[in-house]
């Protein structure tokens, strides 16, 4: 009977621990769920969030191009200013990966080069910024450069004048890296089509510079011409009140 009992008291202990053990894997496990599903959340609000961030940033860009579009006073000439000058570099660097014919790529972004030298020559600076510029060759053989600006009381809209002043000085800037990329990896044949852009490029920065400067000149010679007539005038105006003022003085003083 006592060996019975003993017996009953080791099964129940034995079957207790056991449930008691049960118990803890169950709670370890469930914290161990909970523990996975916090760390996939956590996961999953950063996936979220870095999607979020590109949208918002994308959005951003996107508004940014359309807001200056809409306050560009001319966005059709604003666009292939732009147009011309990417077209070329974008040809250039990823001409080779649509086709291995360089003569194509070559012919296609020298064209590219050449429309975008007459464009921002003759249209879009005259536009965006109120200036233009031209070489005339003289009787005698010289060069003359001739250089034309807009009226000082125009009005240059800001975001024009900014893109083209950024664009104009930062182009070049990037055919000078690619060139010295041709001089490292020893591409003569690309070299050629980077110096052709160079040079192109650079006119234009010469040519627009002195334009400007010569439109700088030609404001500041204006307004010191003005200030010396309306000096002028005042002065004129202040002898002659003083000569009408004297003779009505000596007349009234004569018949007195």
């Amino acid at each position: 009977m006592l060996s019975l009992i003993k017996y009953l008291f080791n099964r129940t202990i034995t079957q207790l621990g056991a449930t008691k053990l049960l118990r803890i894997s169950c709670q370890e496990n469930e914290s161990r769920t909970n523990l996975l599903n916090q760390e996939n959340s956590f996961v999953i609000q950063d996936v979220e969030a870095g999607r979020a961030g590109n949208i918002e940033s994308r959005a951003r860009n996107t508004n940014a191009i359309r807001d200056y579009f809409e306050q560009s006073s001319h966005p059709v000439a604003a666009f292939f200013f732009l147009a011309f000058r990417l077209g070329a570099i974008l040809t250039y660097l990823l001409g080779s990966i649509f086709s291995d014919n360089f003569t194509l790529i070559f012919v296609v972004t020298i064209l590219l080069l050449a429309f975008d030298f007459w464009t921002v020559k003759n249209v879009s600076g005259r536009l965006l910024v109120g200036l233009r510029w031209w070489n005339e060759i003289q009787p005698d053989g010289s060069n003359k450069w001739v250089f034309e600006s807009a009226h000082p009381n125009r009005k240059p809209n800001s975001a024009d004048s900014r893109l083209f002043w950024i664009v104009l000085y930062g182009t070049p800037v990037i055919w000078v890296l690619l060139a010295l990329s041709c001089i490292l990896t020893f591409k003569a044949s690309w070299l050629v089509i980077v110096g052709i852009a160079i040079v192109m490029n650079v006119a234009n920065v010469y040519g627009y510079t002195q334009c400007d400067k010569d439109a700088k000149r030609k404001w500041a010679t204006s307004m010191a011409t003005q200030s010396a007539l309306g000096s002028l005038g005042s002065g004129a105006t202040g002898l002659l009140g003083k000569a009408v003022s004297s003779g009505i003085g000596s007349l009234l003083s004569g018949r007195r």
